[in-house]
This record gives structure tokens, C-alpha cells and sequence, in this order.
């Protein structure tokens, strides 16, 4: 989340003319995130947080909404939503896509624990397996061939070790498809601060606007990189046996699946790293934005580099 559209209060008038939602009370930006414009809104009907999609075609942004209202309808705790008099769950706004959808209780926690690694997984495995019957399809555009342009436009400004390190590994993710391994709808990017929680109770997945159809196991390597990692890069035991045994009881993960485990580990490294040295050194303008720190990634990638992970079920 970010803000790089400012709207104004005349704007965002007009634009709720065409919902039932109220008067707008306030309106404020919400720094958290890199990719589209978001803000906490109130109306004189209750809390909402609106999006205007930055840089996304309007394609993609019904297969967002309309998987979000999906897994909503079908007990996955994702913000709903709110379609608009004509039934549309999108509108323009300042020549944008836009989305008004319902805020969710709870707050993002900083240091998990293993009781909060457990409701990610379940929570994840119960996405994938009612996913499975979810009838749209988007590719994945931020794969290996986007993984490779990026890593183009940034490998000129790395040092030697650091540039070393993304030409390996960008070749040793060409070795493999994966074609084998099940798929369906991905959050493709569950971190610590797309999910909510009120003490230890789950109670919100946000931010689904990267969400795609891909190998399923890669979503999960993409939590765990987050949600068990260690200041070093290595992985947190107790952590990751709690976000993968909660998984595995929600949605079996298969033999094949296991043997895939650690190179979906450094690809979801990977991914991430290369998306943050090219947010680093190629900023959008925005009055509120976040970059995070590559360095971060580096160091998990290296990590998964070095040891191979097991894929605890326990």
C-alpha cells in the first residue's frame, strides 16, 4: 500500500455519489506498501479502505476483486468488495481503476510466533484448496522472464558478489518448470504486513493485488521467507513447522511437492530481491510510499543458497 494519487475531497464526493455507503468523513493516506494508492475511508456508514490501481489493467483488477469477493463468500477472512448501485465492484477515478472495499478488524504483528505462523498456514491451505474451484485465470507476470528484466536494469549498480549471486541463481531457476507440481490462485505475497490479527486469532488477508494462478507450494515458500525467517536469513525452526504442519493438515502437500521445496524457497527469495533492488534504485514519486530494504533478500537468498531447506509436516 501507498499513495502516489492524491484525491481530493470534491473527487471522492462525486466518486461515492454511485454507492450506498454515506457521506465521506475522512479520508487518509496509508503509507504501508509499493504498489497501488490506498486510503483508510470513513463514511457516515462505517469504515472502508479505498484503492485506485496504479499501473494495472482493468482486467486485472476484476480478477482481483472478484476473487477477493470469491474467497469472502467462501469463509477466507479477505476485505470484501463493496459493488457500487450499477453492481460493479470498480469505478473510475482520476482516469484510474478504483475500489472501495470493507476494512477489517485487527493489526499487522511485527513478531510472530509459532501460534501465528499456524493460522497463516491454515489460513493459506484453506485459500488453495477453495481456490481450486475458482473459475478466472491470470498469469503470473512477475515470474522468471520479469525476474530476468529487472535484474538486467539493476545488475549494472551491484557489486561483484552481489551480481554474482543474481547470475546464478537466475540461471538455476531456468532449470526448472515445474510443471508437475498443483496450482491454482496465489496471494503471491503473504508478508507480516498483509495479515491481521487480534492477539492470535487471524483476521484479515490483505493486499491480494499481486494474486495470480501459479504453483501453490510457492506460496507458502513465499510466507515462509517472511514469517519464519531469522535476523540472518536462515529460517526459524519452530516457525516454519508451525506455518507448514497448519498448511499441510488444511491442504496435503505431496511427496513431489516436498522434493520441490527448496528451490521454490530460493525463487520466492529471489523474486522478492530483485523487486526491491529495482524499487531502491528506480523509486516511483509518491507523497507517501515505502521502500524496503534489498538487503534483506539478499541474505535469505544466500542462506537458501547454502543449505538446503526440509519441509517440516509436523
Amino acid at each position: 500500500m501507498a499513495v502516489y494519487t492524491r484525491v481530493e475531497r470534491d473527487e471522492l464526493e462525486v466518486f461515492l455519489r454511485d454507492y450506498s455507503l454515506g457521506s465521506p468523513l475522512t479520508l487518509e493516506g496509508i503509507a504501508d506498501g509499493i504498489e497501488n494508492s490506498n486510503y483508510w475511508l470513513t463514511t457516515s456508514t462505517g469504515e472502508h479502505v479505498l484503492t485506485v490501481f496504479e499501473r494495472v489493467e482493468t482486467n486485472d483488477v476484476d480478477y482481483f476483486l472478484d476473487l477477493m469477493a470469491y474467497l469472502a463468500e467462501h469463509g477466507i477472512p479477505c476485505p470484501a468488495p463493496v459493488a457500487n448501485r450499477a453492481g460493479q465492484r470498480f469505478d473510475q477515478l482520476q482516469g484510474r481503476p478504483a475500489a472501495i472495499c470493507a476494512r477489517l478488524p485487527g493489526a499487522p504483528v511485527d513478531t510472530p510466533g509459532p501460534a501465528h505462523c499456524a493460522a497463516v498456514g491454515q489460513a493459506l491451505g484453506r485459500w488453495h484448496r477453495v481456490g481450486a474451484d475458482f473459475d478466472r485465470h491470470r498469469d503470473n507476470s512477475r515470474g522468471l522472464r520479469w525476474w530476468r528484466e529487472l535484474g538486467e536494469r539493476v545488475r549494472p549498480r551491484l557489486d561483484a558478489d552481489a551480481a554474482a549471486l543474481l547470475d546464478a541463481e537466475l540461471h538455476f531457476q531456468s532449470l526448472f518448470r515445474l510443471n508437475d507440481l498443483p496450482r491454482g490462485p496465489i496471494h503471491a505475497d503473504l508478508f507480516r504486513d498483509n495479515v491481521l490479527f487480534e492477539g492470535e486469532e487471524l483476521t484479515g488477508l490483505l493486499d491480494c493485488y499481486d494474486a495470480c494462478d501459479d504453483v501453490l507450494l510457492y506460496d507458502l515458500a513465499i510466507a515462509a521467507n517472511d514469517w519464519c525467517v531469522q535476523p540472518d536469513g536462515s529460517l526459524d525452526g519452530q516457525r516454519l513447522a508451525a506455518l507448514t504442519g497448519a498448511y499441510h493438515r488444511e491442504r496435503p502437500i505431496s511427496a513431489i511437492e516436498r522434493g520441490a521445496w527448496p528451490t521454490l524457497l530460493r525463487a520466492a527469495a529471489l523474486r522478492f530481491w530483485v523487486s526491491r533492488l529495482h524499487d531502491a534504485e528506480f523509486p516511483r514519486p509518491g507523497s507517501l510510499t515505502q521502500t524496503k530494504d534489498p538487503a534483506v533478500f539478499q541474505r535469505i537468498l544466500e542462506q537458501r543458497v547454502a543449505r538446503r531447506e526440509p519441509l517440516p509436516l509436523n
